[in-house]
């Protein structure tokens, strides 16, 4: 039987972060859906680094999100994936999603956090607490505030969760969360 994956975003999620997990795991053969607010196409954004003391944001592609939130029951995904951009920042404070995120924790299921993805943590800090984990560097204080160690490598795997930098890291992102989905 095929694995599912579930990805939660919204508006404003970093396209190269949902894009190519996406298609990472449709290659993989997995079931893979996208819960957002509401079901829609969702406006990805492009974040690039070029020379400024942060990042650039620029429109990117429409992806489509097959449920929402509150659509979710979290017991039929073998894994959870959450990528960056700005969405992170606005999702967490739906209400179903500590509910969703917290499910993957309990379980011990696989978890795959890149980028701003570690702000939706700030929702469900018990799971937190005493953990490693790596993020965008300007995450570093909310990954502290919920009791966690940031890690300064791009790339950084502890017990369920994976965690990555920013979109350079989605290679060896990607090849850790296929292999704990797969063990």
């Amino acid at each position: 039987m095929s694995k599912k994956v579930l990805i939660i975003a919204g508006d404003a999620v970093e396209a190269l972060e949902i894009y190519y997990p996406y298609f990472r795991c449709l290659e993989e053969g997995f079931d893979v859906q996208i819960a957002a607010p509401s079901k829609k196409k969702l406006q990805t954004v492009v974040h690039d680094f070029i020379g400024w003391d942060t990042y650039t944001e620029s429109k990117g592609y429409l992806i489509e999100s097959q449920l929402t939130f509150e659509d979710v029951n979290p017991e039929e995904y073998d894994g959870l994936i959450i990528p960056g951009g700005r969405a992170p920042e606005y999702i967490r404070l739906n209400e179903n999603v500590p509910r969703i995120v917290a499910h993957f924790f309990e379980a011990n299921k696989p978890v795959g956090a890149i980028c701003h993805a570690s702000l939706v943590f700030t929702t469900v800090r018990q799971y937190l607490e005493g953990r490693e984990l790596t993020a965008y560097i300007a995450c570093k204080p909310d990954v502290e505030a919920c009791g966690a160690t940031y890690i300064e490598d791009h790339l950084h795997v502890q017990g369920n969760l994976v965690s990555g930098h920013a979109w350079p890291d989605l290679p060896g992102f990607m090849k850790e969360f296929i292999k704990q989905l797969n063990s």
